[in-house]
């Protein structure tokens, strides 16, 4: 029996027939939206006749919180806690099951049970008399999420937020699952009300049959979530191809992406077959991976996913065509997405891609970016219509009717000889309706009828032959259409902001910043980009300890501010970071953000790996309250901290001539050799270091003077040519260029480094592949083309 299956049969036995239900979905906002409309009709009126709070002026102990999302729940007549010891210790007093409650601010059904259930006052009564209740903001406590989403995934065959988990007092988790609705009613699916009453009684009768239950479910979570150490091998490069077949064989080629609906970005595919690309980029493999990249950011970024009028893209599409969003925009999101469209402008050369970079850019700085240099974490789906509305709306802040388009693009247009009005051409080419152009099945609360998600199925050069325009004309007209909805939508009520600033987000938006400089060479996203690292290590890193801090928030004064107990960082924190500095470093060529980078990786490497069986833990172990410690490896809405942190040793080891480096990322790949070898698409990013691992990074070492201009033509050529692995570094001389050893980091860590020096009095450039270098060259056009050689 597998273990999911063997989960199952322990919860349960320990509750009974009565509370066993499958939830099979990944989240339960795609459950829901899943759902015939007889369903969402009935959903809709249960929101709508949803119990407010009954003590509206009740502040319970989420008020003294600084997250955004425990903050939205300090007016809950529930007693909430956040994860504390005193939670924990009322539970072992009284002897009562923890209720755990994990979501984030901008997740729309955690604010869907928040008002069914938790400004219920019936229901808190009975929730604040048996239980203790804990609030948890995911993106704070990662670990505390992950931990209890691996119970939840095993034994109902799913997950997703808000996560609903119930805990014994020593916290065993003994039964949880998603969304509840507040009564008996969705298809079987039991409410809260009789889940609370149910797992209430069994507690009460059934105490000694929840503890010995809840300790085989501990044993059974490790052992699932134990890797297989016996493997002491690298997995084989026939990974790499197994994971392009998969991806290709999943590719919608009508639509583009790797999925049905619904569709989601995966920025971790576009990484892993823009690096196949780069590989060997005249090889039919190589073309096909480029084609499909091409092909899908070309769709997201015409589809309603895409905001068309304030930039930035949304979370998720609920239709295969990328029209309907899930509207709320995420930082990770918008990071992955700047990095992979300036991948695509890199390799394809096509403005359409840079100017997508720029718009992604433009949201983040504008609505994202903290005046200290940091980044906020998301916004939220839902708002209100209007400002006098009592209830929000998802998408309500970005949608439109036919009629206000109209009214707002009235102008009339001089240049054309018929009767057409800017509103004309705006519609045609962002296909609005004069009923709406949402489909129904995407709208399960008919919040959309009637309304548009702007998205193009044609093209501007087909909007100008419509309406005989030059391409010229047509780009300012839509231009012009876009700017004055950009100021209509500034009237309206915004959606919740988290002011939140992750440092692991941060440190994907670094990496953001650093690749659109490199791919549009604008000095401006690698001043971002340095602004952002300044901010982390000001607000988010301790240099006593060498440590990094989870997370930081926005105080009411605009200031940042820190709650009273810090949280310490994370694996995903630590990798992302190092990453972020190495790619401003082969932005910027400033040893101080690579001499960091090293800092922040021999620090992971002492609180996260495992010594024992190799890879890293996602949590360090010093936390009395985890009752296991997992070892992430799949890519998804982020790359795991593992797949990153094998790409960060690869190059640090490669730069800094570090073997044991490269050594650990060996075994790292060894420790997740079964997944590589039989589903690799689910581990893009890992299946990138693994074949820079066989392949080895091409190095490519410019050495000269920084402020030459011969020097900054040939460091643009290799930051803008496509290349699998690549390591870039700059070798500044000494006073003496043909006698003295290059300074710096580099030059002070590594023999062959010292070696390469400007030639002949001109700066030159060394490429080495298999650890084996060129003659150095001078000029951008040789260096160019050493780069595409194969």
């Amino acid at each position: 029996m597998n273990s999911g299956r063997l989960l199952q049969c322990v919860v349960g036995a320990a509750f009974g027939r009565r509370l066993q239900y499958s939830d099979k979905t990944c989240g339960i906002d795609l459950y829901f939206k899943r759902q015939q409309p007889s369903f969402s009709l009935l959903a809709a009126r249960t929101m709508a006749t949803a119990k407010g709070s009954e003590e509206k002026g009740h502040q319970n102990r989420l008020s003294f919180e600084k997250s955004p999302y425990l903050l939205q729940h300090a007016t809950n007549p529930v007693d909430w806690y956040p994860w504390c010891d005193e939670a924990f210790e009322k539970a072992r007093k009284e002897n009562k099951l923890i209720f755990l409650s994990v979501g984030y601010s901008t997740c729309h059904w955690c604010h869907v049970m928040e008002r069914e259930s938790f400004e219920n006052g019936e229901i808190a009564k009975v929730m604040n008399e048996h239980f203790v209740n804990i609030k948890v903001d995911r993106e704070e406590r990662p670990d505390v999420d992950k931990m209890y989403m691996a119970f939840v995934q095993a034994t109902t065959g799913g997950g997703g937020w808000p996560m609903s988990v119930w805990l014994t007092p020593e916290l065993t988790p003994v039964y949880g699952g998603t969304y509840f609705p507040p009564d008996d009613r969705y298809f079987g699916r039991p409410g809260f009300k009789s889940v609370l009453q149910t797992l209430k009684i069994q507690w009460e009768e059934n105490r000694q049959k929840f503890s010995d239950s809840g300790r085989k479910v501990v044993e059974i979570l490790k052992r699932a979530s134990a890797l297989d150490a016996a493997s002491s091998a690298v997995p084989k490069p026939e990974c790499i191809e197994k994971c392009f077949q998969q991806l290709a064989k999943s590719f919608d080629s009508k639509n583009g992406g790797f999925s049905e609906s619904p569709k989601f970005p995966q920025p971790v595919n576009f990484n892993f077959l823009f690096h196949i690309h780069a590989r060997n980029p005249s090889s039919e493999i190589g073309k096909n991976a480029l084609d499909m990249c091409l092909f899908t950011l070309k769709k997201m970024a015409k589809g309603g996913i895409h905001d068309h009028v304030s930039q930035g893209f949304a979370r998720y599409s609920t239709d295969e065509r990328w029209h309907v969003p899930h509207f709320e925009k995420m930082l990770y999101d918008q990071a992955q997405l700047a990095i992979a469209y300036s991948a695509a402008y890199t390799a394809s050369k096509e403005e359409f891609y840079a100017d997508i970079v720029r718009d992604i850019l433009t949201y983040v700085d504008r609505d994202l970016g903290d005046q200290s240099g940091g980044f906020y974490s998301a916004e939220d789906a839902d708002s209100y219509p209007t400002h006098d509305s009592k209830k929000k709306k998802e998408g309500a802040f970005c949608v439109w009717t036919f009629d206000e388009i109209k009214r707002l693009l009235a102008k009339s247009l001089p240049e054309m000889s018929t009767s057409a009005t800017l509103a004309d051409v705006f519609c045609y080419h962002y296909c609005v309706k004069p009923g709406g152009n949402v489909n129904p099945y995407q709208d399960p609360h008919d919040e959309l009828k009637g309304q548009n998600v702007l998205i193009v199925e044609g093209s501007e050069e087909e909007t100008a032959e419509h309406f005989k325009l030059t391409l010229e004309q047509t780009r300012v007209f839509l231009k012009e259409g876009c700017n004055i909805l950009y100021e209509a939508r500034q009237k309206r009520p915004r959606p919740h902001l988290d002011s939140k600033m992750l440092t692991a987000w941060n440190g994907l938006m670094i990496s953001g910043y650093s690749k659109a400089y490199e791919a549009l060479q604008d000095k401006s996203y690698a001043e971002r980009a340095i602004k952002a690292a300044n901010f982390i290590k000001e607000h988010l890193y301790n240099p006593q300890t060498q440590t990094l801090l989870r997370s930081c928030y926005r105080g009411e004064d605009g200031s940042v501010v820190q709650i009273s107990s810090p949280i310490s960082g994370f694996l995903d924190d630590y990798a992302f970071v190092v990453q972020g500095l190495l790619d401003l470093y082969e932005a910027s060529l400033d040893d101080r953000w690579l001499e960091w980078a090293e800092k922040l990786q021999d620090q992971q490497d002492k609180l996260f790996w495992d010594t024992e069986s190799a890879g890293y833990f996602t949590s360090p172990a010093t936390d009395a309250s985890a009752i296991l410690r997992l070892k992430e490896d799949q890519d998804g809405a982020e790359p795991s901290g593992n797949s990153v942190s094998c790409l960060n040793l690869l190059r640090l080891s490669s730069l800094l001539e570090r073997a044991e480096l490269r050594e650990r990322a060996g075994r790292l790949l060894a420790t997740f050799s079964t997944r590589l070898a039989r589903l690799p698409a689910a581990v893009p990013q890992l299946a990138v270091a693994l074949s820079v691992y066989h392949d080895s990074p091409t190095q490519v070492f410019v050495a000269g003077p920084r402020d030459s201009e011969e020097t900054q033509s040939l460091v643009r050529v290799a930051q803008t040519t496509p290349v699998a692995g690549r390591v870039l570094a700059l070798v500044q001389p000494g006073p003496d260029p043909e006698a003295s050893p290059g300074a710096g980091l580099l030059a002070s860590r590594s023999e062959a480094v010292r070696r390469m020096r400007p030639s002949g009095g001109r700066p030159a450039a060394y490429v080495c592949r298999h650890r084996a270098c060129s003659l150095p060259v001078h000029s951008a056009d040789d260096l160019r083309a050493l780069l595409q050689q194969q």
